[in-house]
């Protein structure tokens, strides 16, 4: 087989392991929503990350996986805080601030933001029309922003700004280290690198009554917990290492139409025809992006 198969084999694998990221992700806002109604959001951000982590730590033991080496130390330490605490917590806290499908516009920008940082710190080149289709694919959610009034929610607006800087910088890290160690690997080591951090403060935002949570929130909760934080990446540093950061991050741009598809359907939350204007536009740039960008 010669170079240039393997080189498109390993992109369409990109791809197929970046879609099944992006769809498992899709839940994790409206998830969180149903989750942060009856629960603390600083304890949501630290169970869940927690029960992720018990869970790596359980499976690298199983598997006998070594400990990482000195080098990847700084690298998983940014995915610790951009993936595993930053954006979980920043959200969180942003979703007591507005609706699920308001905050779900701004993962439109994580796709720009990934590539920016998959540019300054994994090295890559794209031509300048990927730029051009993943600019006007952020243009587009950010105008739609503008437009339902960011006024509204200024707090919220901010912690989800805060929130896709530091996921992209989390994703673009944790892909570098995917091209030397398996995906699952690197989010198992991120999420056990955090737990010393985290089980010390569980206890203290811990539910003063059970009964009063809901079951849905629960549900939530275990989601969040289990595809957000574990599962879904393990197929999303996998498609970002094959296919590369800034190309196969431009999925996210999908994620927006699959999360308000959720919100709609799960938290009946309304979902207008603008958004669905501004999602189809982005469908086109991701097209564009992979069409045009390698």
């Amino acid at each position: 087989m010669d170079k240039t198969n393997t080189v498109s084999k390993g992109n369409k694998s990109g791809w197929i392991n970046g879609f099944i990221g992006v769809v498992l992700f899709s839940g994790s806002l409206p998830a969180t929503k149903l989750a942060v109604q009856d629960l603390d959001p600083v304890f949501v951000t630290l169970i869940r990350a927690a029960v992720a982590g018990l869970l790596a730590l359980a499976v690298l033991t199983f598997f006998g996986i070594k400990r990482p080496n000195k080098q990847a130390i700084i690298p998983l330490s940014l995915v610790t805080i951009g993936a595993v605490i930053g954006f979980p917590l920043l959200s969180a806290l942003a979703l007591q601030h507005m609706t699920s499908a308001h905050s779900i516009v701004f993962v439109g920008l994580l796709p720009l933001v990934t590539a920016s940082f998959g540019v300054l710190r994994g090295g890559e080149r794209p031509k300048p029309i990927f730029w051009l289709f993943s600019i006007l694919g952020s243009l587009l959610v950010v105008g739609y922003a503008i437009r339902e009034g960011l006024t509204v929610s200024p707090v919220g607006d901010l912690l989800m700004l805060g929130a896709i800087l530091l996921c992209g910088l989390g994703y673009a890290e944790g892909a570098r280290l995917a091209k030397s160690m398996e995906g699952w690997q690197v989010i198992s080591w991120g999420l056990v690198f955090a737990l010393p951090f985290l089980l010390p403060f569980i206890g203290l935002y811990w539910p003063t009554t059970l009964s009063q949570v809901s079951t849905p929130a629960w549900i939530g909760l275990a989601y969040v917990s289990m595809f957000s934080m574990f599962i879904g990446f393990i197929f999303w540093y996998r498609g970002l290492a094959q296919g590369g950061i800034a190309q196969v991050g431009q999925l996210q741009l999908l994620q927006p139409f699959f999360a308000m598809t959720l919100a709609a359907t799960i938290l009946h939350e309304t979902v207008s025809t603008d958004m669905i204007a501004v999602t189809a536009g982005v469908v086109l740039c991701v097209a564009g992006t992979k069409k045009f960008g390698s």
